[in-house]
């Protein structure tokens, strides 16, 4: 397991002890999309999803999940998350939803995983809020696109 942070010597999964780190600026940026069929696109778009405001409410999902990473993630720190952006953006070519998840913290440790986390409970909550006029919706693209700040330093998707 060399190389895997999340193993001890013997191979046996445990938290990382972040506590001689560095406390820094930190932020991630995650990405990813829900394809959909137009009819699905054009309720969403035009507000006539009969659970409501699509959008907002999986802006809402996105930044609670982001908030609960720990709780979800068995090995991540739990940290005091300082800023959660979820940005939406209708995509009529996908058609779909596109989702921009940015966290930030001060902290010994990345918020990668929250924003992935916030990325991924946004596309789950579009999902379950139409599921009932189109179950062929598919997520997809989750990815890490920007992590900045700690000792790595920054990465930024290609």
């Amino acid at each position: 397991m060399s190389g895997l942070s999340h193993f001890d010597g013997q191979g046996h999964a445990h938290m990382v002890d972040v506590s001689d780190k560095e406390s820094t600026a930190r932020v991630a940026i995650a990405e990813g999309y829900i394809k959909m069929a137009r009819e699905t696109f054009d309720i969403i778009a035009e507000g006539r999803a009969k659970k409501g405001d699509v959008l907002a409410v999986a802006r809402l999902a996105g930044i609670m999940a982001a908030k609960r990473t720990p709780d979800l993630i068995p090995l991540c720190h739990p940290l005091a998350i300082t800023k959660v952006t979820v940005d939406l953006t209708l995509d009529p070519d996908l058609p779909g939803v596109r989702i921009a998840a940015t966290v930030k913290t001060t902290g010994q440790t990345g918020v990668e995983m929250e924003a992935l986390t916030a990325a991924s409970v946004t596309a789950l909550t579009v999902y379950d809020m139409t599921k009932a006029v189109d179950k062929a919706m598919e997520i997809g693209g989750i990815r890490v696109l920007l992590k900045d700040g700690g000792k790595s330093g920054r990465y930024e998707a290609k």
